[in-house]
């Protein structure tokens, strides 16, 4: 083992030894694929610098783009420079390994729409993404020019993004801002959190409506870092309702009836790459959304 790993933990090792994502190597390791010393290593366990390490795996199918019919992804806007959609949930933006479900990519070309082919195949016209377990709005674009703009808009933060989450809680102050750095989760592949080494990740947050155990918050997006308004919430002790993965009561869920997270990208704002206008789409609380609001109000 190059004596640079030693004391690395197992998954981050095989991570940059052999160029695998951290995610494909915390999983080649959860299933046993790799040994130190003839025995069976876990993910967090930390390299020696005089070990024998052996990895084994299968190598995946490059994710591809499936046409599929998702009747409730809705077309907000399309010209030839770009198509907005209104994402509903349980839909992915792109194809990835491990994902199984439909797509944003795969929806649209069961529709029989033309996105553009810059960015890797899987990803092609992906500007930006939201979970699968958040609805709202995304923009892709269809030609190359819209592509290189958009990209470019998003990467120098000149376009706007605005949702709105209902958190537990009572956010104190009831309006601010959090500015903590994200970066992947210690112990878990598929989490993020706030960490020293993470990357820089703004949030601001302002209280609209307060319930007796929740609060509906509009939030905008100075970064767009995964998970980002989860993790923030999350780590001001103030987790999204309905979001296990980050935290969020059960119990209040379950009343709620929601089976994801409450957040939804309210308003996407930029410059039509084409006519330099600019541009604001706005989308409607889906169904289970309204409808925990609604009971939320009711209490």
């Amino acid at each position: 083992m190059p004596e640079g790993l030693a004391g690395e933990r197992v998954d981050a090792a095989i991570a940059k030894l052999l160029g695998f994502s951290r995610t494909f190597a915390a999983e080649v390791t959860e299933a046993g694929g790799v040994t130190i010393d003839g025995v069976v290593a876990g993910k967090s366990d930390r390299l020696r610098a005089d070990a024998w390490l052996e990895v084994s795996w299968e190598p995946r199918e490059a994710p591809s783009i499936v046409p599929v019919h998702v009747p409730d992804l809705g077309i907000v806007y399309d010209d030839d420079d770009i198509v907005v959609v209104d994402k509903p949930v349980g839909v992915a933006a792109h194809p990835s390994v491990g994902w199984t479900g439909p797509t944003v990519l795969g929806a649209l070309a069961g529709a029989g729409f033309r996105i553009s082919t810059s960015g890797a195949s899987e990803r092609a016209g992906i500007v930006h993404r939201l979970d699968a377990g958040t609805s709202g709005l995304m923009v892709v674009a269809k030609s190359e020019r819209a592509y290189t703009e958009l990209k470019r808009q998003f990467h120098d933060r000149e376009v706007s993004k605005i949702y709105h989450a209902v958190v537990q809680g009572h956010p104190d102050p009831l309006a601010g801002t959090i500015d903590a750095p994200i970066g992947r989760h210690p112990s878990s592949s598929w989490k993020f959190a706030v960490t020293i080494e993470g990357k820089p990740s703004v949030t601001h947050y302002e209280t609209l409506e307060a319930f007796p155990s929740a609060s509906l918050l509009e939030v905008h997006l100075e970064t767009g870092r995964t998970h980002q308004i989860r993790v923030h919430m999350a780590a001001q002790r103030h987790p999204c309702v309905g979001d296990a993965m980050y935290g969020a009561d059960p119990s209040i869920t379950a009343r709620l009836g929601l089976s994801r997270q409450w957040l939804h990208a309210k308003e996407l704002g930029f410059r039509h790459p084409g006519s330099r206008d600019e541009v604001v789409f706005e989308s409607s609380y889906p169904q289970d959304l309204q409808h925990a609001l609604d009971v939320l109000r009711g209490d």
